[in-house]
């Protein structure tokens, strides 16, 4: 961001008239899926669609995947996008044998797994017989082994094994997403692959049966490293999910406790909302209750549907119980589609999807205590009980008051933050001047007043329901000369003018949004000013 100065003046002028969109709503029901898979990238997060999606690229469910079938309830109970990191835990990629001479070629699978079939076809079409050290390459995946179903394709043309040759085939295949060499690479180029059978014109060194699955992961795969951006922080690289689902390591193991208090850090910077499955030994609506009260794990990022459930597994040709993860952030997603992320009550599409069933039978007097310690109930048919059971969060049923025990106003909180932080970036490419911090408190407001006619907020008046400030109360001197701009916002959902405030910063390279502590006690219409002066620029 440009810092200000006598000579942006003239600046002023244009930006005023340079017209910028409203602020758009970020998309809510978008979960992320983290746990090990047959087969795809590993540590890479990957767009899905539909179940079909996931099975055309991670292999579909498989009996040692919990993260299979979480996907599979997703999408069967009314989940519309999602994105899933591969884990694997000691997984090695197939190898591939090209003959060179008195030598080999070796490839490696970039992706691991025994469900990793690859195939290369050498060729030297198109190129001088005097180009000795030149040859063509295919490299294919296809749908299982000796299989004439091709699922990926890369072709690469004069590729060398000279290590000076611009197509040194070393560094050719650095962009692939099928294979690199593995170990030295011989003097000769790879021979002409033999032709094939009746089957195809074209012959294929198919890839060896040494990739591996590796062993059931553990917390520590689970987690990963924020530095390499592997594990959960893998979802670093994504443009934006709400709902974060980590199912059970393996059927009968449950994530620990150290993934959940990382994955809840995740989702407070992400601005999303963890999808916690209830422990395998809360087997009914009793021992689920008993062990609350020793329950380690609170978080106003994170939510939990009581019961597991029940579905027939298409692999054992049984019924069987799963986490609940997965079937809880489809029918969230599936209620963003007809009801508003702040909307409280219970519509027609909070229950579970016929297919899902609650694996254990709980009352409507169990529902109600329940819901007092934090843990919402999955039901398949509407209930009795209407009031005060509003989906909670898990913070609902800690030590202490909490401002967001109830989902939805977290929800609104999050995706307040997410889209403002989203639709004002525009400001890294604008001069750091007064007009710039006008404009975008002018879209933050009419963002906020678009909310407020909608029943977002609490309060009948603007001044009561919201606010958005970015003036030099909040881009100080010394804050414009650090590249930075500030935007204050608060927002009311529990009492008129007692405000939710938040405060986003973009900075060249980076943005931020976060909760700033502000007595809202003392906030009101006439000493907002006050309190952001003494409250927020003096902290």
């Amino acid at each position: 961001m440009a810092p200000a100065d006598s000579r942006t003046s003239g600046l002023e002028d244009v930006t005023k008239e340079r017209a910028l969109p409203a602020i758009a709503r970020v998309p809510t029901g978008v979960a992320a899926f983290v746990g090990r898979t047959l087969k795809g990238p590993v540590n890479r997060p990957v767009a899905v669609s539909s179940f079909s999606d996931f099975q055309h690229i991670f292999g579909g469910l498989w009996q040692p995947s919990p993260v299979s079938y979480a996907v599979d309830h997703f999408f069967e109970n009314g989940g519309r996008r999602a994105f899933v990191v591969r884990i694997a835990n000691g997984a090695h990629p197939p190898t591939i044998t090209l003959p060179a001479g008195n030598s080999n070629l070796r490839l490696i699978g970039v992706n691991p797994g025994s469900r990793e079939f690859l195939r290369a076809s050498v060729d030297y079409d198109g190129i001088p017989e005097a180009d000795v050290d030149t040859f063509n390459l295919v490299l294919q995946r296809v749908r299982s082994a000796g299989s004439e179903l091709i699922e990926d394709q890369e072709i690469f043309r004069r590729l060398s094994v000279l290590s000076d040759s611009n197509q040194y085939v070393s560094h050719a295949l650095l962009d692939s997403q099928l294979a690199r060499v593995l170990g030295p690479v011989p003097i000769k180029r790879p021979e002409r692959s033999a032709m094939g059978g009746s089957r195809s014109a074209i012959g294929y060194a198919v890839s060896n049966p040494d990739g591996d699955d590796g062993a059931p992961l553990t917390d520590y795969d689970v987690i990963g490293s924020a530095l390499d951006g592997t594990g959960m922080f893998a979802l670093q690289a994504t443009p934006g999910f709400n709902l974060l689902c980590i199912p059970p390591l393996a059927r009968e193991q449950d994530v620990g406790l150290s993934t959940l208090l990382v994955a809840a850090k995740l989702c407070r910077e992400r601005l999303a909302i963890l999808v916690v499955d209830p422990p395998s030994t809360w087997i009914s609506a009793r021992t689920a209750l008993e062990s609350l009260r020793e329950w380690p794990f609170r978080s106003d990022n994170a939510v939990m549907y009581f019961p597991r459930v029940q579905s027939f597994d298409r692999l054992r040709g049984r019924a069987e119980t799963f986490a609940s993860c997965g079937a809880a952030a489809g029918m969230i997603a599936r209620s963003d589609e007809v009801s508003p992320v702040w909307s409280a009550l219970e519509s027609e599409e909070s229950f579970l999807r016929p297919g899902l069933r609650p694996a254990a039978v709980v009352s409507d007097l169990e529902r109600v205590k329940l819901a007092k310690a934090g843990v919402n109930t999955l039901v398949s048919s509407r209930s009795n009980v209407r009031q005060g059971l509003s989906p909670r969060t898990l913070a609902a049923g800690g030590v202490g008051a909490s401002d967001w025990k109830y989902l939805s106003a977290r929800r609104l909180a999050l995706f307040i933050a997410s889209s403002i932080e989203r639709g004002t970036r525009w400001v890294l490419m604008e001069p750091n001047i007064p007009s710039t911090w006008e404009r975008a408190r002018a879209l933050c407001d009419a963002f906020l007043e678009s909310l407020a006619q909608q029943g977002a907020f609490i309060g009948t008046l603007p001044d009561e329901s919201h606010f958005a400030i970015a003036d030099d109360r909040v881009n100080t001197e010394k804050t414009v000369a650090e590249g930075k701009f500030n935007l204050l916002y608060g927002f009311a959902t529990s009492k008129p003018g007692e405000f939710d405030t938040w405060m986003v910063t973009h900075h060249p390279g980076s943005s931020r949004v976060r909760p700033v502590s502000v007595n809202r006690l003392a906030t009101s219409k006439h000493r907002v000013e006050w309190e952001i002066e003494t409250a927020i620029l003096r902290s």
